[in-house]
């Protein structure tokens, strides 16, 4: 700087040093400097001048305003580097890989978040770690081929809700679980649990990795991350998504989910083909262990999808319901009701025409539907509300509830307790199934799964008798007896008894028939009796014993419950009961 200079706005005019820091002075506007007042190196003190500005004439204005334009400035090193460092993060830095996932018909996970995260919300955690790999690999090396050490984690909104987001990346180590995202993911789930927020996890990946050296650990076994991401059940939604190959350690979070949605390709298992042989248990590939349709009939899976985009689709729909946001539900044809079932007592019918019937359009997402088929659990929205049903399947097993039936259903219960989701059911069943094959399954620890699970609800319960009430499983399938829900209700069609009705009559009255000649006079003499019981055990008459509170027109079922439901509290919760099974 001298004397006689023209600056422009914001130029550098000096720069002063104090407390061992540097202060820039910059020119306030458009100037000429007339003297400098100090020279470099002088001790100055407060007050003192440094330099003089007078006015810029017009025509030199003229000229520093009409002067080229500076070049831009370059990007200080620093920012450079961070910016170098990003870019290594997305997949754009890793073409070779992204088109190996692309070809074989998957996405990448950071593909998978932003399609589940609404545009511009998630915001990274732990981006810029690497694998714990440096006595191995040259740091350089792992910042390029490892990034964010395999896992992209953070939070993010997802139908405008905060959640958390956890997602392996398959393409990083085989989405191995390291030091480094182990202590990634306790801290997300740490947030989560403390801010009361939904996980989803994509779970692809294939468990413990044995690679990371950088600390002296020898099995690994301490650390905290199944612990953490256990200790979240029933207090916030935690769904977890599989597709391709999850094993060990990622099947063992997988597992810890209250939704599991999987891919019909992946595979899901404790332990992947190495861990099979190297337990001497043979060689098998990774398709060979845990298919989708295994872990689907099995009851591991909870939504079975086509691809990812599907599963990305199903965690949305399937976190919209623990949404308290109002909903515009649209309603079915209540009219069509009363036609849904045959007149003939006897003849099987479809309840998912049922409860098509009473929920909102569309708002129904059955969940496992490919095991414990002997009962429906479906998600859906009454007048918008979020609600749980169990309903009886009268095409299996005419409605019976066996082993997996009963697991099915408690644990529905379950999940619907510890989120505060009202809970709908639809009876049509003869009662337990029995027998010895069952027996066989500890039908008995099963099916009181479903006792103790109804006694320790504090959601609000309501039941409908579509026909069949029998004994102990329809009290089972009415949280546990008739009494027990906040509304109890049938259609006109319901029929109840203490046992089947044909059981009955063949049992109560065993000596009168087998009196009588065997052929037409006995079956006439069966038939007489068991119209008897027929009528006895009509919904009229229950309701006139007052061991139901009402009957209903079908049509007016949907009306019934939003009713019930507009009244209804939740109660406080409950020491959780000993699980029978």
């Amino acid at each position: 700087m001298s004397a006689g200079q023209a600056v422009r706005t914001g130029d550098l005019l000096a720069i002063v040093e104090a407390m061992k820091m540097e202060h820039e002075l910059r020119a306030p506007h458009d100037a000429r400097v007339l003297a400098l007042l100090a020279q470099p190196g002088e001790l100055v003190g407060e007050g003192d001048g440094l330099l003089r500005l007078g006015p810029v004439e017009l025509r030199e204005s003229s000229a520093v305003a009409e002067a080229p334009a500076a070049p831009a400035a370059t990007l200080r090193a620093d920012l450079r580097e961070f910016l170098d460092r990003e870019a290594l993060l997305h997949d754009a830095a890793r073409p070779d890989a992204v088109a190996r996932r692309h070809a074989s018909g998957q996405r990448t996970a950071r593909e998978n978040v932003a399609d589940l995260c609404d545009p511009g919300s998630f915001v990274e955690y732990g981006g810029f770690a690497y694998a714990a790999q440096t006595k191995r690999r040259s740091v350089d090396e792992l910042i390029r081929q490892t990034p964010a050490d395999g896992m992209v984690t953070g939070l993010g909104n997802v139908n405008g809700r905060r959640c958390a987001v956890l997602a392996y990346d398959a393409t990083v180590l085989a989405g191995t679980q390291g030091l480094r995202n182990h202590q990634k993911t306790d801290r997300l789930l740490g947030l989560a649990l403390d801010q009361r927020l939904p996980v989803v996890l994509f779970a692809e990946g294939g468990g413990g990795r044995p690679g990371d050296t950088d600390m002296p650990i020898v099995a690994g076994l301490h650390v905290t991350t199944f612990a953490s991401f256990a200790k979240l059940s029933g207090q916030v939604p935690v769904v977890g998504i599989a597709a391709g190959r999850c094993f060990a350690g990622n099947a063992a979070l997988l597992g810890c989910c209250d939704l599991i949605i999987a891919t019909r390709d992946s595979n899901i298992g404790m332990g992947g083909p190495a861990m099979v042989e190297g337990g001497g248990l043979g060689r098998f590939r990774p398709e060979d262990i845990g298919p989708a349709a295994l872990q689907s009939a099995n009851g591991v899976i909870d939504l079975l999808v086509d691809d990812e985009a599907q599963a990305v689709a199903a965690a949305k729909r399937y976190l919209g319901f623990f949404d308290a946001a109002p909903r515009h539900g649209e309603a079915p044809d209540a009219l069509a009701l009363r036609d849904l079932l045959p007149e003939n007592r006897v003849r099987s019918h479809d309840m998912r025409a049922v409860i098509s019937g009473l929920v909102d359009r569309d708002s129904a997402l059955e969940l496992r539907a490919g095991f414990g088929i002997g009962i429906h659990t479906v998600l859906a929205r009454l007048h918008g509300r979020p609600v749980g049903l169990i309903a009886s399947n009268p095409l299996h097993l005419g409605g019976a509830i066996d082993a997996d039936a009963a697991d099915k259903a408690a644990r529905f219960m379950q999940l619907c307790n510890a989120h505060g989701l009202p809970m709908v059911s639809l009876i049509d069943t003869p009662g337990f199934m029995v027998g010895p094959d069952i027996e066989a399954r500890a039908q008995v620890r099963h099916v009181s799964r479903m006792f103790v699970a109804a006694a320790h609800l504090r959601v609000p319960f309501f039941a409908v008798v579509i026909r069949k009430a029998y004994g102990l499983g329809a009290m089972a399938m009415a949280a546990g007896g008739f009494h027990a829900p906040l509304g109890m209700a049938a259609w006109p069609s319901g029929e109840f008894g203490a046992m089947g009705l044909e059981g009955a009559v063949r049992l109560g009255y065993r000596k009168e028939l087998e009196a009588l000649p065997e052929g037409e006079p006995r079956e006439a003499r069966f038939r007489e009796l068991l119209a008897r019981q027929i009528a006895d055990g009509r919904a009229l008459n229950m309701a006139a014993t007052l061991e139901i509170d009402t009957v209903i027109d079908p049509s007016r079922t949907r009306d019934w419950l939003l009713q019930g439901l507009a009244g209804a509290v939740l109660r406080e919760r409950s020491t959780p009961g000993i699980d029978p099974w």
